[in-house]
């Protein structure tokens, strides 16, 4: 092997400086500053785009909360509709109510009314009935004849008892 050879170690160290120092060179002169820009481009590119998504998640946020603001209101909006029309609708049916009420109170009154005048001719009629009943029954059974005074307040008697 040559590089054991301890004769050809001076010329392969020279060589070895020249091509280190040629390769520093071209490594410190133009690969390093271009892979220096090429990080600091993308470090500049990252750090944009992290501050646009910053700016870009603020507004999401902004839109959402403005969002929930909205429907928060139109919630309490149709919420208050909602309890407006139930108020409306029961006030409209109590009222209905109300009126149906007096009216079936109303005819309940005549009804009553017509109900105790149909009563009190009906118990005249029974009473007249009655003493007529009691006139005959009297005389066909005792024979005679009573006075109606007399069959007036029997009568009268039997039906308060």
């Amino acid at each position: 092997m040559p590089q054991l050879i301890f004769a050809d170690w001076a010329p392969q160290l020279i060589w070895l400086v020249i091509s280190f120092v040629v390769l520093y060179l071209l490594m410190a002169r133009v690969a390093l500053p271009k892979i220096g820009t090429v990080i600091e481009q993308r470090r500049d590119r990252i750090a944009h785009d992290l501050d646009q998504a910053a700016h870009l998640k603020q507004e999401t946020d902004a839109a959402i909360a403005a969002y929930e603001t909205a429907l928060a209101e139109a919630r309490a909006k149709a919420h208050g509709i909602a309890q407006e029309t139930r108020d409306k609708l029961k006030a409209e049916a109590d009222q209905r109510r109300a009126e149906l009420e007096a009216q079936l109170a109303t005819k309940t009154a005549d009804a009553e009314a017509r109900i105790a005048e149909t009563k009190n001719a009906a118990m005249t009629q029974v009473k007249d009935v009655a003493l007529d009943t009691a006139e005959v029954i009297y005389s066909e059974l005792v024979g005679g004849a009573v006075s109606k005074d007399q069959v007036s307040a029997a009568v009268d008697k039997a039906m308060a008892g």
